[in-house]
């Protein structure tokens, strides 16, 4: 990008800023509406099967109450005397079966499923039944179902909690499946009892009446299959394992996914706990790929609305902004050039319009700077020209010394010879400014020329001391005039106030990697309220002085130049002794 924007112009970064901030903006917008449409899909999609299947559900409760009902009234109700049908010899015995056989037909029409009730019977102990219903009806019927190993599993079981279960159907020329009700009678004798067997067409028929393409499993509690609608053949072993997953959870409902065949699939499942009988619909999530590819397509124009909203903006704003950044730029071109001339037609209350009073001050401010510029020339010609005369002086009093120095090296004078030295290496050095840095060792030969000045005077009242631990530390780097005044401090504030001979020592030493050296005298020392006071005032020298550098100003340059953990310390007892040390970083 910054290689995209370099050396570009204005207008361009701000269409391009524009038109990636328009992107970012349909991105987000785009990427926030797909996952919202589409995660509102997937619920939609959950909430249609499961109300598919519980519409399903509710249907196939309503068929099982009505079959259990109408059990229970043929068995409870008693209706049908079957002690006086005998054998069936005497034409009102067989009149009466007839009525028997119309009442039962009756039964299961009122029913409204009189289609898909295969037979409803009512048995005595000897056989002697009536029966209605789709399957065709033979004397041995009673003994067939007594005989079925199922029989004595239904009889037993509770009319109130009827688990259904799936057999083969018993009765003659009746090939298939059937969903047997079996109840005692209550009426005349203890062995009559009472059966319907049930299509299982009902449950298929009822799935492909509300077939909405996905795949529908009835099952009963043992997950027998009682209607299937659009399972294919090679996913039967993995449905299978799916209704067992279903059968074996303790929720009576719920939506969940599974993968079928490697394939993510939408399940939805509903229980009954009376009947046992088990609903479940399979939705493979591929069909919502066509509705997933619809919202993308959506999303898509959605963000290419936005990208051409927005260049069409960047457009407009840019030419919005183009017309005062070129009259600044015309402006600025011929301040350029020397004209520094004010345009009042850059000057507005927008951000531009600041730039351009900011630009029309500029060039007012640097006409007046060019005008000082020539009278800065002017007078720096002449400065020169001054400089170069007073360079006249320090080296006619250089040649002066030189002069007076032979003159006492002929009379032998050795005492005006060291001073006229010492004198001309002081003046050397201090014309040569005080923040440069030398070596300790040449730092120590400003300090003996400056004591061997001030011997002269005090006729030898003190004396000087150097001890430097390592021979490494005389090439230490140091700020030059770091330590004359310091000397000169110990001479004038510590020893000449006592009025007696005293002793200057320097010490020189490294502590953790910092050049550390120490000044000390055996004057009369600092009182010690007044030691914090020491290096945060400008001390007055004397008008003797030789150096206007005292101890504060020599701490200030340390701090300065090295930083404020270094500088000056001061230890001092009345009477005794100062010491004065210097903690610099060690340099060569």
């Amino acid at each position: 990008m910054k290689r995209l924007l370099q050396n570009r112009t204005v207008k361009f970064k701000i269409m391009v800023y524009n038109i990636c901030i328009i992107c970012v903006i349909g991105i987000i917008f785009s990427v926030t509406n797909y996952m919202t449409a589409n995660k509102k899909t997937i619920q939609l999609a959950q909430n249609s099967v499961g109300y598919h299947v519980e519409s399903i559900s509710r249907y196939y409760e309503e068929v099982y109450e009505q079959m259990v009902n109408l059990v229970l009234n043929c068995a409870e109700r008693e209706m049908f005397d079957l002690s006086s049908l005998g054998q069936l010899n005497t034409v009102e015995e067989k009149r009466k079966g007839l009525d028997y056989a119309k009442l039962a037909a009756n039964f299961c029409a009122v029913t409204g499923y009189g289609d898909y009730i295969t037979r409803l019977s009512i048995f005595d102990d000897s056989d002697v039944h009536i029966s209605a219903g789709t399957a065709l009806s033979s004397v041995d019927d009673g003994r067939r179902i007594r005989n079925s190993p199922w029989f004595d599993r239904e009889l037993k079981k509770d009319m109130y909690s009827y688990r259904l279960d799936l057999v083969e159907s018993p009765f003659y020329k009746e090939v298939g499946m059937a969903i047997p009700i079996i109840c005692k009678n209550s009426g005349y004798k203890d062995s009559d009892w009472s059966a319907l067997f049930l299509s299982p067409r009902l449950y298929l028929d009822r799935l492909k009446e509300d077939d909405n393409g996905n795949t529908m499993l009835v099952t009963t509690y043992r997950g027998e299959r009682i209607a299937t609608l659009r399972e294919p053949v090679n996913l039967q072993e993995e449905s299978g394992h799916l209704i067992d997953s279903v059968i074996r959870r303790e929720e009576s409902r719920g939506i969940e996914r599974y993968r079928l065949n490697g394939e993510p699939c939408l399940v939805s499942f509903n229980k009954d706990s009376q009947s046992g009988v088990v609903v479940i619909e399979i939705m493979n999530m591929a069909v919502l790929k066509n509705d997933s590819l619809m919202l993308m397509q959506t999303v898509g124009l959605i963000f290419l609305s936005c990208v051409l909203l927005g260049i069409s903006m960047s457009f407009l704003f840019t030419n919005a902004v183009r017309k005062p950044i070129d009259r600044l730029v015309n402006h600025v071109g011929r301040i350029a050039k020397g004209d520094f001339s004010q345009e009042e037609s850059l000057e507005s209350q927008d951000e531009i319009g600041l730039i351009g009073k900011a630009v029309n001050s500029m060039s007012s401010q640097i006409e007046q700077l060019m005008d000082k510029r020539l009278e800065d020339e002017k007078e720096k010609s002449s400065l020169e020209i001054r400089m170069l005369q007073a360079q006249i002086n320090p080296h006619f009093l250089y040649n002066t010394l030189d002069s007076i120095k032979w003159i006492a090296v002929i009379q032998k004078n050795s005492g005006i010879v060291k001073a006229v030295t010492a004198l001309s290496k002081l003046l050397k050095n201090m014309a040569k400014g005080v923040d440069q840095r030398v070596t300790l060792r040449e730092e120590l030969d400003f300090v003996r020329d400056y004591v061997t000045i001030e011997k002269l005077k005090y006729v030898e009242m003190f004396d000087l001391e150097i001890d430097i631990r390592e021979e490494t530390l005389y090439d230490a780097r140091i700020v030059k005039l770091t330590l004359q005044p310091l000397v000169e401090n110990a001479i004038f504030s510590g020893i000449e106030p006592g009025g007696k001979n005293g002793t200057i020592q320097i010490s020189a030493y490294e502590r953790d990697k910092c050049l550390c050296i120490d000044v000390r005298d055996d004057g009369i020392g600092i009182p010690e309220e007044k030691i914090p006071e020491l290096l945060n005032h400008s001390e007055k020298l004397k008008g003797d002085q030789m150096s206007s550098i005292g101890m504060p100003n020599v701490d200030r340059r340390l701090k300065l130049i090295y930083g404020e953990v270094y500088g000056l310390s001061v230890e001092s007892r009345e009477g005794e002794y100062t010491q004065i040390t210097v903690t610099i970083p060690l340099e060569y």
